[in-house]
């Protein structure tokens, strides 16, 4: 009826578009100014204040979930615009950071740790199935790449493929073992190949052992160095910027998988693996394929950003990819809303920056950086943003 109101241009299909739009238009200008106030400040009681009125707009939510479908119904029937509004914000929002590396060095940071959570939530939040190995992954794509480009001088452009290729057939290989285990034991499973990874990565003298890999080149692309600034209509941003747009679009690539393959027959038959395994097989799932497919997908995306990672930093070690960068991980999508690609993405950002902006605190931060995580649980136990039903109608 909405979509026929609008199409005849009648007044009540007119003011009801014009309400989604103001909605849509206030969410993300109000979001993108929360986060720059937050990258920019370095005032303790700014933070604070920030994360406040963070913590009070999610218990609003929670007490009033009717205000939360009427947004997210506000983005569904206003998609095209919100899009392209999102998109500009992107494009632009460096140009807003006042020239601070520091802060586009967090946003790079956060959308790595972004695609990382995505990348991970087609196994724990689509198919429930943990898996603590997603850093190993992300260090191989790494290391793959890096030492394509050190030893054997390969494009950064070309280094992206084959490190995915690499890191896919690992994770192949992790799912082969795991798929004779589950619940615990298969994240005994995963906990123990993301060790391994990390041993091998520190002993093996071709990948520089504890020492790790130095001089990795920055990317060129249209002769254009990454490791130089980037000069538009009289603005000058940081070489950091280049990195940063780069970033961005591998999470609209992760963003995108993931909207294709939850609306697939893939994202059905994970759904109905983390409903009952026994009943998608008596259904006549593969559930063996599936799962390995998930591993798959996690450590294709997951290698993405460690050679994006990799190039930027021109530096890598072992002490990059520990299992406590997994656990990170897997914590990101349980706070932000597991099988929620909006909730694991503001996850992702939330717990990459915290840390950062609590420093003041020293020694105690990341005790600070806990009870914020826990305070924002206990106000929303399923994350902070929820996995939604599943809309079988439109393929919304």
């Amino acid at each position: 009826m909405a979509q026929s109101d609008f199409a005849t241009g009648t007044p009540s299909a007119r003011a009801g578009s014009a309400v989604r739009l103001l909605t849509v238009t206030a969410t993300e200008l109000g979001g993108a100014a929360l986060l720059g106030i937050f990258l920019l400040s370095d005032e303790t009681w700014v933070i604070v204040l920030l994360l406040a009125v963070m913590g009070a707009m999610f218990a609003a939510l929670q007490l009033r979930p009717q205000t939360e479908d009427s947004i997210v119904s506000a983005f569904a029937e206003a998609r095209r615009p919100a899009l392209l509004l999102g998109g500009a914000i992107v494009l632009l929002f460096p140009f807003f950071m006042q020239g601070s590396s520091y802060a586009l060095h967090l946003l790079i940071v956060a959308q790595l740790y972004a695609v990382l959570a995505l990348a991970l939530n087609f196994q724990l939040g689509s198919a429930n199935i943990p898996n603590f190995a997603t850093g190993a992954s992300y260090g191989i794509g790494a290391y793959t790449s890096a030492l394509l480009a050190v030893t054997f001088g390969v494009s950064f452009w070309l280094t992206l493929p084959v490190a995915a290729v690499v890191a896919t057939l690992f994770g192949f290989l992790l799912g082969f073992p795991s798929m004779r285990t589950k619940e615990s034991y298969l994240a005994l499973v995963t906990i123990a190949f993301g060790i391994v990874v990390h041993q091998l990565l520190n002993n093996f003298s071709w990948t520089g052992g504890p020492n790790g890999l130095v001089g990795i080149p920055a990317p060129v692309l249209f002769g254009h160095s990454f490791a130089s600034p980037i000069e538009v209509l009289g603005f000058r941003l940081p070489s950091q910027a280049n990195f940063y747009y780069l970033s961005a679009a591998l999470v609209a690539l992760s963003i995108v998988s993931a909207k294709r393959l939850h609306n697939s027959r893939v994202g059905l038959a994970w759904n109905a693996l983390r409903a009952d395994p026994l009943a998608a097989r008596c259904q006549g799932i593969n559930i063996v394929w599936y799962k390995m497919l998930a591993f798959g997908v996690d450590a294709f995306l997951a290698a993405f950003a460690g050679t994006v990672y990799a190039f930027y930093v021109s530096y890598i070690s072992p002490d990059n990819f520990t299992f406590l960068v997994s656990v990170t991980i897997m914590t990101m999508v349980i706070v932000g809303g597991m099988d929620n690609t909006l909730g694991v993405i503001i996850g992702a950002f939330l717990l990459t920056m915290l840390p950062e902006k609590l420093r003041i605190f020293a020694d105690y931060r990341l005790l600070f950086v806990s009870v914020v995580v826990i305070l924002f649980l206990l106000l929303r136990p399923q994350g902070l943003f929820p996995q939604r039903i599943r809309s079988y109608g439109d393929g919304q």
